[in-house]
């Protein structure tokens, strides 16, 4: 490949993700911010760092859904998103394939998470569940820049999927709901009769 053709793909490619970096800023995500999901919470804690891109955009989400107020004390929320896996560890990146001169040319990108869902009380709503994306990216060692920007790309796809997939599991929890009505009649078993309080003496006349 001569290195006229090489400039013109870098240049291709640059202004592809120029483009595709430019939509994201305006908010628009390569896998569409799909449905309308209703929590069966009215408040909700999430238990990630405030800054982290991940609780960020998780949270957009729960309030543009409205109906749900996210609020910064797990005692005040009626349930808690916990994570199980490490959450530095959620992005990943191992070699796929390697080329005819055993360089690589294909990465494998992750983005692998555990979470929970727990009640006010600790109860779990939702068991750990896990949710692993990834996606696959050629490599080029010529374009070191513009495959580092690509790669950015490609995880912030993967994570606008992964919250609209917590999103789904949230909105499919049914919380449980305490009895709070006790029995009416007494319970009666051969080994243990009911005591029946014994009557009030007649008043003579």
């Amino acid at each position: 490949m001569t290195p006229s053709v090489l400039f013109r793909r870098g240049r291709l490619w640059s202004a592809m993700l120029a483009f595709a970096l430019m939509l994201s800023a305006c908010g628009f995500h390569l896998r569409g911010n799909g449905g309308h999901y209703t929590l069966p919470f009215p408040t909700i804690y999430v238990g990630l760092p405030k800054t982290a891109p991940l609780a960020v955009d998780l949270k957009r989400n729960i309030r543009a859904n409205g109906g749900t107020e996210v609020v910064e004390d797990a005692k005040l929320a009626d349930a808690s998103i916990l994570m199980v896996s490490d959450p530095e560890k959620a992005r990943g990146k191992s070699i796929l394939s390697l080329n005819g001169n055993g360089r690589v040319s294909q990465y494998l990108l992750t983005y692998d998470i555990t979470f929970k869902v727990v009640d006010r009380e600790g109860r779990e709503l939702l068991g750990p569940t896990r949710i692993q994306l990834n996606r696959p990216q050629d490599f080029d060692e010529t374009q070191l820049l513009a495959k580092e920007r690509e790669a950015g790309v490609l995880y912030k796809d993967m994570q606008t999927d992964l919250v609209q997939q917590m999103m789904r599991r949230l909105a499919a929890i049914k919380p449980k709901v305490a009895m709070s009505v006790a029995p009416t009649t007494p319970v009666v078993s051969p080994d243990h009769p009911a005591v029946v309080p014994p009557a009030a003496p007649a008043l003579k006349q």
